[in-house]
């Protein structure tokens, strides 16, 4: 009886072992709110991408997503547009498992994605290939940063840079909207069905940007030093864009920043999208 155990042990590790072996793991790296036509350079910046992709056995496995996240999240621009990109890197590359990058609203877009399979005919192949979706600061309950944007306070001009304006992505993060998605159109959150596929995220915790330390500048010093002062408009704990309940509201949280970055750093909203405090490392060490 234990020859045979031992023997069907073997077995199956024969069979685990072969189906890694034809395997073909991808990364994709999806963008936040915005319309991006060269988000490698722009919004993740090379040192992030291919430190990620070098994490790979094929490194050559990699796509940056360029879409118009400046939409509603179901729409042709934005999930359609990702739809698309994915199915095309997926059939390029002959990709059978693919991690999935998000940071901020691009995990929005993944999730309505992963929550609405009939809703486009691409998205179960895609859902079927996915893995796991790393969500680097989610805005899956929205921010009150939407809220006072779309309201035409001072945050329609303060934080243009950050918000896009009265875009329909930002008029879809406003809370009470995220709370609605949550409970009719999405998976994930609390009190809803799972999503297929494992949804975890990186939750910023705080911001750094006093002018005498070196890793407030980290992603860009005016950009810390605003996101501190929109922190005073949200919890204590926050990335200056999020709070961190609407980061960790869908899937499961992965770390919070200061349990796993060099120092003990904090992520603001900001350099969690860059390679700050070693996060491109610990990404890269999850191409697996």
């Amino acid at each position: 009886m234990r020859n045979h155990a031992f023997g069907a042990l073997l077995s199956c590790a024969a069979l685990f072992a072969a189906s890694n072996a034809n395997a073909n793991t991808g990364v994709a790296f999806v963008h936040g709110t915005g319309s991006q036509t060269n988000a490698y350079n722009d919004y993740w910046q090379p040192r992030m991408v291919n430190n990620v992709r070098n994490g790979l056995a094929n490194p050559a496995n990699y796509v940056v997503i360029n879409c118009d996240f400046n939409q509603y999240m179901w729409d042709s621009r934005a999930a359609g547009c990702l739809a698309g990109q994915l199915t095309t890197f997926i059939n390029a590359k002959g990709i059978t498992r693919l991690i999935v990058i998000t940071h901020s609203n691009g995990g929005n877009v993944v999730r309505w994605i992963m929550s609405n399979p009939t809703y486009d005919s691409r998205y179960p192949n895609i859902i079927n290939k996915i893995i796991r979706v790393n969500a680097l600061a989610p805005s899956s309950a929205g921010t009150p940063l939407a809220d006072a944007t779309i309201n035409g306070n001072v945050f329609e001009t303060s934080l243009g840079w950050l918000l896009g304006y009265k875009s329909d992505a930002v008029r879809m993060q406003q809370v009470s909207w995220m709370a609605s998605y949550n409970a009719n159109n999405l998976y994930g959150t609390s009190g809803r069905p799972a999503l297929p596929k494992l949804f975890r995220s990186v939750v910023g915790t705080d911001v750094d940007s006093a002018i005498w330390d070196s890793d407030s500048y980290c992603a860009g010093y005016v950009e810390n030093v605003g996101l501190e002062t929109t922190q005073n408009w949200l919890n204590s704990c926050s990335d200056g864009f999020l709070n961190c309940s609407s980061q960790s509201a869908a899937g499961s949280v992965w770390f919070q920043d200061k349990t796993r970055m060099a120092g003990s750093e904090p992520l603001s909203h900001n350099q969690s999208r860059r390679a700050c405090f070693g996060l491109d490392t610990i990404l890269r060490n999850d191409m697996k």
